[in-house]
């Protein structure tokens, strides 16, 4: 393993595709494959959980539409509900930005929703009807957040925060206090 820590690293990376005969892979990457580290129980088990979260994972694809390539299951994250990932051929969003800061132009990408099945936040959408849309799309925000990014529609996220904030209280205000 080799981490690279310095905000040109990805670039150079992108140019040196291997060391000392063995290739490198960005794990900002959505084509890293994990299954090699895994025995075959995990992989298994891996397999259960997308299946179970077919349905969330479709849901998702549908509410967040041209904003994503695609949302799939991943089992690289833990403690965090979702992240974004350049498809294998793509720049990244955090090289992305360092390009246009350069004043370079950069070609359109979609990121790659990858979501924690086993995360709180997952789990509440898979039986989640009147809000789905605004809970989907916050969960993309927040890992576009998360990445670094900065929202297309700032006010749209804290709309959506509060709105759903509001509906987790019961409609109840705590203005009048």
């Amino acid at each position: 393993m080799l981490l690279l820590s310095d905000r040109v690293d990805e670039w150079v990376v992108t140019h040196l595709t291997e060391f000392d005969g063995k290739p490198l892979a960005s794990v900002a990457k959505g084509g890293l494959d994990l299954g090699k580290l895994e025995d075959e129980a995990e992989q298994k088990a891996g397999e259960a959980e997308a299946g179970e979260a077919k349905d969330v994972v479709d849901r998702i694809r549908r509410s967040l539409g041209e904003r994503v390539k695609d949302v799939r299951v991943t089992r690289r994250l833990t403690d965090s509900p979702a992240c974004l990932v350049a498809d294998e051929h793509d720049m990244s969003g955090n090289l992305a930005r360092m390009l246009k800061a350069a004043g370079q132009q950069v070609p359109a990408a979609k990121p790659i929703l990858e979501i924690n099945p086993k995360h709180p936040v997952v789990e509440r959408l898979k039986g989640e009807e009147r809000h789905f849309d605004d809970w989907a799309n916050v969960l993309f925000d927040q890992a576009v957040l998360a990445e670094g990014g900065q929202l297309d529609d700032p006010a749209g996220f804290v709309r959506r925060i509060n709105q759903l904030m509001l509906e987790l209280d019961g409609g109840r205000s705590s203005a009048s206090a």
